[in-house]
């Protein structure tokens, strides 16, 4: 399993329940890597999305406790009301075909089950108010590969990907 999103100069992931920035290449990048597999996000993160519906040609799952279950049937996706539930569901799929796309607290919970981060960095600060783990600061997670910079509607940017040398398996109870 991996994670994937972008991150401003502080490790800012988001404010107010949205992106910072408009980047069409990192949302290219973000559609052609998820395009036909498991996305796995918590309910806000499914809310943020236009009209509260979920991520297209995609499976999408959603950690939700007490969540509306008529409206998971109704617009198509996964509803999970546990961790448990969660990772039962996300042992079905090969791990190479599960992201994790946000928010910050589905990020913090699964970021040590994942094997690999792919993280867009805005060479900017977004006044975020939700902030992804530092990975340089974690000794088990390296930076493997990192672009040349990139302008992407006025940021720079570098497209990144780190590796976790110890990842935790996924145990159901």
């Amino acid at each position: 399993m991996q994670a994937i999103l972008h991150c401003d100069s502080k490790w800012g992931i988001g404010k107010k329940n949205d992106l910072m920035f408009r980047l069409p290449l990192d949302m290219k990048f973000f559609r052609t890597q998820t395009s036909g597999k498991v996305v796995v996000m918590g309910s806000n993160t499914l809310l943020s999305f236009p009209n509260g519906k979920p991520l297209k040609n995609r499976t999408n799952i959603v950690l939700w406790p007490q969540g509306p279950k008529e409206r998971a049937q109704q617009d198509g996706f996964v509803m999970v009301e546990s961790l448990e539930e969660l990772f039962a569901e996300i042992a079905k799929y090969p791990s190479e075909n599960v992201y994790v796309v946000g928010g910050a607290m589905m990020y913090h919970t699964m970021l040590p089950y994942c094997d690999k981060v792919y993280l867009t960095k805005v060479a900017a600060d977004g006044g975020a108010e939700a902030f992804f783990d530092n990975l340089d600061e974690l000794d088990n997670w390296s930076m493997t590969y990192e672009s040349e910079p990139q302008d992407d509607n006025g940021y720079t940017i570098r497209f990144t990907t780190y590796e976790n040398s110890k990842v935790l398996p996924m145990e159901t109870r």
